[in-house]
Parts: structure tokens; C-alpha cells; sequence
């Protein structure tokens, strides 16, 4: 996630009905579950029933897995006290409340503790936004295996459950980016008991009454949503056997055969039990997934009594910042049909989707309204997916989702009921609300399932320009090469095309000037140098110089990490080209970025490779000029004609008109109890209502009227440097 400045300390609401706080002081630290011996004591607690240890710092807010779990579990009638951020090196940190009853819960957060901490280009990130004051190094790598394996060397026997984003996507064997090697079971190596894969309500309660009843951690081998260990298959029943340990260490192959299973199997309907089989007669075994909550249960969570804010102990270090991307928006669904092959959600919220109710989320926003430092905007309503309102299709809840056909892709299916009725009614009721300014769609919209909607007038995609957009729409075509889209799993390239006349139409209907600005991705498996000069192409047409760029991330247990590892399709068993060398990466990355002066080698060694040298020369369609640019010109991102990138009348034409902060957020919208790694719909875009930096959106198709262009002036700074688009926060 982005670095944010930490906001000033919320007041917000934390009683069952949402109540809204209106002073500092009531907000205490008796309105959160106890972090100290002394706190547990005040409320006449001996012992607690569950510790949660978590790698975030303590902000109990709904945007947050470790709230919702704590506080699901609080409703059930269990004591919890909750433990961030331990000293992994000093077993004393996680002993704060002595042992528990029932058992201990260990997540690293709501990121991936890798992905925490480290770039693409794994070098070390020197923030995070989950630690009080951003302040970085207070978790460690694999924190959930780490404070996993400290807690059992202090407390032998007391069983140990792991959740979150970094247990649910390393449940069976997955492959590791950051050492570039297969990693067994995270069951294996932290020494844990079960595992609470995916959106963990359903089973952590399960757990809880299980040994609340009596039942030793080792018999709960029943319950959807967890995976256990075992020396004996013979109460296992009707699972399917995936290829072993051995196999998938020796054979790609083997692993991908693997992961093709295991993601077919992850629908909470038609899913079946997995086993996969380790040296020495160990088994690890995956229940089916837990099903879906219903909308009233989704409500209920929702309603829980959250403080809403971060712990007060952390007012001194200025609070936690991730806090300030959600403060103020609501989580209106969860799930995704939209299948991108590099997002997560699949193998953590699933498929099927459930939308909160109007009256939730209205009562939450009368709560928001009240705050004394909401300014009259709820910067988004969305999840996952923002315009997924339901399931796919009418089936979906009783029979599945379909695991040889995909909801959204190339062509949607013609089952799919692309409706955004629902959602339009919820967006005006809200932005009727008295306080409320501006309500903002930030966390993306699926412009193909737009496109599916059979509504002659677009209404929605009207009321989104008139109504919820900031200047800027955001959203994630990732790349313009149908080979590469392919293999992300994204829809053609006209698709997009035809969302953006039709997002231009709203506009001048509205009379508005907004652009449409993308996500884009380089590297992704399936992406030679030929797709990327492509898609360099469509930046030159499009007239500006993209900084939000994401090189493709490896991250557990996606479709694409996948083909990064084996270089095979798991969908298909094809085999797909991967761009894996630094500088084949660094130059597919550079192409994007081609006007700015310091990528003049790069991107002329890139033209050369792939056999493209019509584009270095003095053409206003070439890339770059024969010459390289000169040493005063290479801190400028949009340089002068004749000194390299595209000329300076083209620029001038292309100039961009409109301003907003970026800002592309590496968690994107995950699940409970953590969140993904970035999810192409989840990824947030600008703060609502305020602007800064230069941005632009693609130049139409041929035919369609362009847009109105501001002519181009002094261009701004950008990262203390002349020209580009200024980096968001």
C-alpha cells in the first residue's frame, strides 16, 4: 500500500447501533478488547479464552480481518484479548495474558508480511502503513510461521490456529517469489494446529464452540473453511488426492496439475476435500471452503460494536495510516466473479457474491456523518469488485459456480445477470443522506461487466460520471494486447475501447470533461517484448505518461504465479512465455514509461530485440529519437522536441487536461481475516475530491469525437524533477 499521512485522530462510532462518537474522550481504550494483563483484569477476567496475535497494529475497524474476527467471536460470548506487533525475538511479548483457554490466533495481517515488505524488484520498503506512525520492520518476514513458532516454543500444547491472507493462500504447497522456490504447507513449517482459510466467520465460531465443547484440536477435522494435519487417512472421506510433496518439487508439471485442481475445487458448493501428502506419513488435508455469508449474517458483522478507529496508544506516534484509505468508505460486497488469473480472491473470498443491504449500509454512513472530521464525502462504496452487487447468476447459491466456465472473460457468459439496478438505487439513497457532500466509487468498477448490462440508456454509467467521479475514473484494462489479456483472464481490448466512447458519452451528457485513466501492467507471463511495444503503442496514442504502471508481482496462489513458476497455463497445460530477467522486465516496464529521458537506453535496446527500429527515429509516431537525450534533458518526463520521446507538438496536442492523486494500492480490497495481495478491481485510485499531478486518458478509437484537450503550458514538477505526472501519495 502507498504511504499515507497519518489523519488526524478519529472519533467514531462503536456501539451496536452505530452511534456516532462525538469526543476524544469517549473513545477509551475500554471501547477496545484488552492489549494488556491490566485491561484484561479490569473486566474481571482470569483468563482469557482466546489471544489474537496479529503482525498489523490493533485498529478495530471492519476494513480490518483481526477486528471482525475478535469482535464475531466477542458476539459468541468469548473472551479475547488481542496482541500486536510482539517482539518476535522475546517470548515474553506473546504471553501477555498468560496462556489461554482455548487457544491462540496468529495472522500476519491484513497484507502478506513479504508483499509488506517488499517491491517487486525485492528491495525492502522502508514504511507501512499497518504500523503505527508508517514506521517500517516491526513484523517479520512469514510472520505468521515466525510468531506461529515462538508461541508454540512458549506454550507446548495449546492449540494454535493461523488466518489471514498469508496462511489462506499458503495452505497447501505453494510457490515463493521471494526465494524463488516451492515452500511446503505453512502448517508444516510453523508448527500450528488448523488453519481458518478465506472469510473466516463461519469457521472460527465452529472452532471456538468445538473446543468450548470439549473436543481436542486434533478431532476437529470437520469443519469447512480449515485445513488440519493427520498421520491417517481413514476417517478422511471422499477427498481427491493431489500430487505429493515429492512430485511437486521435482515436476512443474506436477505443481501446476496441482494448482489447476485446487482451483477448481474452491467453490464452497461443488469443492471437495484435497489431501496432499508429505514425507514420513504426514497428510495435509483442505475442507471445502465455508460457505458465503448470507446478506443478514453480513450485516450482523457489520453491526458489531467496532471503535472504529486505532488503538489510543498509538496517539503519540500519530496513529496508523492505512486507517485514512478507509475511514471513510463502505465494504457494500464481498466475492468476485471476475477471475483476473494474477488476483487472489478467488482462493480467498471466492466466486460468489454477497452484497450488504441498503439499511446497513445507510445506518453505517448516518454513523459516518456524525464524525467531527468527515467533511461531507464517503471517499467509496464498493469491495472487491465495486459494481458486483450479487451472484453471478441465479444458480450460483445452490449450485455453484461453474468450473469449466468463467463468469466474466473473453465473453461473458450468457447466464451472467449483468444488473447494476441495485447498486445505482443504493448510490442515490446515499448520496441523499443529509451531510453527505459527494459519495465516490473508488475501488473499481469491471468495465466489461458495464458493458454487459442490457440497459439502452446506461443509466448507471450516467450516474457514475454525473455523480461519482472526481475528474478521473480509474480503472484496470492492464495491458491492450489480446494475447496477454488472455492470459490475465481480462476481456478484449475492444471491449475497453467501447467503455471508454461509452464513459465519454455520459460525460458530454453530463457535460463534463472527466477521462478515463488505466491501471496498466508490464510483464505479466504471456507478454513478449512484441505485446509490450504494443501496448507502448497505445500509451503514445493515448498522449500521456503513465506513473501508475505495476509490474507484474508474483504473489501466492494466483493463476499467474503459477505460469510464472512452471511457465505453464494451469487452465490449459500450454505453455506460456515469461518474462523472469531483471532486464527484460526492467525494459517492458520502460517501454510503458518511454517519454521519460532516463528509459532512453532501455527502451532503445527493447525496439532493437524486438525488431522494431521503425519506431526510433524522427516520425511523430516513433518512440524515440537516434539520439540520446542530453544530460539537462533527462530529468524532464515529457521531453523537447528533438530530444528524445515523442515531439514536442505531439505532446503539446496530447497534453492532458485533468488532475487527481494516484495512488495504486498493493493490498486491494481482500478478504477476512486479511487481505489480498493487490486484486485488479480492489486497487484504490485517487483521495476523493482533491487533485494534483498530470494524468490523461486513451485517445478514442477512430470515429468517435475526442475529447476536449487543455493545451499544453509549464508542465508540473514531478518527484522534484520538470514534467510527468505528478506521483501520488
Amino acid at each position: 500500500m502507498s504511504k499515507k499521512t497519518a489523519p488526524k485522530r478519529p472519533k467514531s462510532p462503536s456501539s451496536a447501533k452505530g452511534a456516532a462518537r462525538t469526543s476524544r474522550e469517549s473513545v477509551p481504550a475500554s471501547a477496545f478488547l484488552p492489549t494488556t494483563r491490566a485491561e484484561a483484569d479490569e473486566r474481571g477476567w482470569d483468563q482469557l479464552d482466546f489471544v489474537y496475535v496479529s503482525g498489523d497494529a490493533y485498529v478495530d475497524h471492519p476494513s480490518f480481518g483481526s477486528a471482525i474476527i475478535t469482535r464475531v467471536l466477542e458476539s459468541h460470548g468469548y473472551k479475547v484479548g488481542f496482541i500486536a506487533q510482539p517482539d518476535w525475538n522475546d517470548p515474553a511479548s506473546i504471553a501477555v495474558f498468560g496462556e489461554p483457554r482455548l487457544g491462540f490466533l496468529v495472522s500476519a495481517g491484513n497484507m502478506d508480511s513479504m508483499v509488506n515488505h517488499y517491491t517487486v524488484n525485492k528491495k525492502r520498503r522502508h514504511d507501512d502503513a499497518y504500523t503505527p506512525g508508517g514506521e517500517g520492520g516491526r513484523r517479520p518476514n512469514h510472520a505468521a510461521v515466525v510468531y506461529s513458532n515462538l508461541i508454540r516454543r512458549t506454550f507446548k500444547k495449546t492449540p494454535i490456529i493461523l488466518g489471514g491472507i498469508e496462511a489462506s493462500l499458503r495452505r497447501l504447497a505453494h510457490y515463493d517469489y521471494w526465494s524463488d522456490s516451492l515452500k511446503r504447507s505453512i502448517l508444516m513449517d510453523s508448527g500450528a494446529d488448523l488453519i481458518s482459510y478465506g472469510m473466516g466467520e463461519r469457521s472460527i465460531v465452529e472452532i471456538a464452540d468445538a473446543l468450548a465443547a470439549g473436543l481436542a484440536v486434533e478431532d476437529l477435522t470437520f469443519i469447512d473453511g480449515t485445513v488440519f494435519r493427520t498421520r491417517s487417512l481413514e476417517h478422511v472421506v471422499d477427498y481427491q488426492m493431489l500430487p505429493s510433496w515429492e512430485e511437486v518439487s521435482a515436476s512443474k508439471r506436477a505443481f501446476a496439475t496441482s494448482f489447476a485442481a485446487q482451483y477448481r475445487e474452491s467453490d464452497p458448493v461443488t469443492g471437495s476435500r484435497l489431501v496432499e501428502a508429505y514425507p514420513h506419513g504426514v497428510y495435509v488435508v483442505q475442507n471445502p471452503p465455508a460457505a458465503p455469508l448470507t446478506q443478514n449474517e453480513m450485516d450482523a458483522v457489520y453491526r458489531l460494536p467496532y471503535a472504529r478507529t486505532w488503538h489510543p496508544s498509538y496517539d503519540a506516534a500519530g496513529g496508523v495510516p492505512a486507517l485514512a484509505e478507509v475511514k471513510f468508505s463502505l465494504t457494500s460486497c464481498r466475492g468476485c466473479f471476475g477471475e483476473c488469473a494474477f488476483c487472489a480472491l478467488t482462493f480467498h473470498q471466492g466466486r460468489i457474491v454477497t452484497g450488504r443491504s441498503h439499511e446497513s449500509l445507510l445506518e453505517e454512513a448516518r454513523a459516518m456523518t456524525a464524525e467531527p472530521d468527515f467533511k461531507g464525502y464517503i471517499h467509496d462504496v464498493g469491495g472487491p469488485t465495486a459494481n458486483f452487487r450479487g451472484p453471478a447468476c441465479a444458480k450460483q447459491r445452490t449450485r455453484g459456480a461453474c468450473v469449466d466456465r468463467r463468469c466474466l472473460g473473453a465473453k461473458p457468459c450468457p447466464a451472467l445477470k449483468a444488473d447494476h439496478r441495485d447498486y445505482t438505487g443504493l448510490l442515490r439513497k446515499l448520496r441523499r443522506l443529509p451531510g453527505v457532500k459527494k459519495v465516490f466509487v473508488r475501488s473499481g468498477i469491471r468495465f466489461d461487466y458495464v458493458m454487459a448490462d442490457p440497459d439502452p440508456e446506461r443509466t448507471f454509467l450516467h450516474e457514475l460520471a454525473a455523480h461519482h467521479v472526481s475528474g478521473q475514473l480509474r480503472v484496470a484494462p492492464e495491458h491492450v494486447s489480446d494475447t496477454v489479456l488472455s492470459a490475465m483472464g481480462k476481456p478484449p481490448r475492444a471491449v475497453y475501447d467501447a467503455f471508454c466512447e461509452a464513459f465519454d458519452e455520459a460525460n458530454r451528457a453530463a457535460g463534463k470533461d472527466q477521462f478515463v485513466v488505466p491501471y496498466l501492467m508490464s510483464s505479466h507471463p504471456g507478454s513478449t517484448l512484441a505485446e509490450a511495444v504494443e501496448l507502448a503503442e497505445y500509451v503514445r496514442d493515448m498522449g500521456f505518461n503513465p506513473e501508475q504502471v505495476q509490474d507484474f508481482y508474483p504473489t501466492p496462489s494466483t493463476i499467474s504465479t503459477c505460469m510464472y513458476y512452471t511457465g505453464l497455463d494451469p487452465r490449459t497445460m500450454e505453455s506460456i512465455y515469461v518474462p523472469k530477467s531483471a532486464r527484460e522486465k526492467a525494459m517492458q516496464r520502460a517501454l510503458i514509461q518511454y517519454r521519460n529521458p532516463a528509459n532512453y537506453d532501455l527502451v532503445r535496446e527493447a525496439l532493437v530485440k524486438a525488431g522494431r527500429q521503425d519506431l526510433i527515429g524522427w516520425d511523430e509516431k516513433c518512440l524515440i529519437r537516434p539520439i540520446r537525450p542530453k544530460k539537462r534533458d533527462e530529468d524532464a518526463s515529457v521531453p523537447r522536441k528533438g530530444k528524445g520521446g515523442a515531439p514536442a507538438k505531439a505532446a503539446k496536442r496530447n497534453a492532458p487536461e485533468k488532475a487527481a492523486k494516484g495512488g495504486r494500492s498493493e493490498a486491494g480490497k481482500g478478504g477476512v481475516p486479511g487481505k489480498s495481495g493487490r486484486a485488479e478491481s480492489g486497487a484504490r485510485g485517487p483521495k476523493a475530491g482533491k487533485g494534483a499531478g498530470k494524468a490523461g486518458a486513451f485517445k478514442p478509437a477512430k470515429g468517435r469525437p475526442a475529447p476536449k484537450v487543455q493545451r499544453a503550458g509549464k508542465p508540473p514538477k514531478a518527484n522534484g524533477r520538470k514534467g510527468g505526472i505528478r506521483k501520488g501519495r
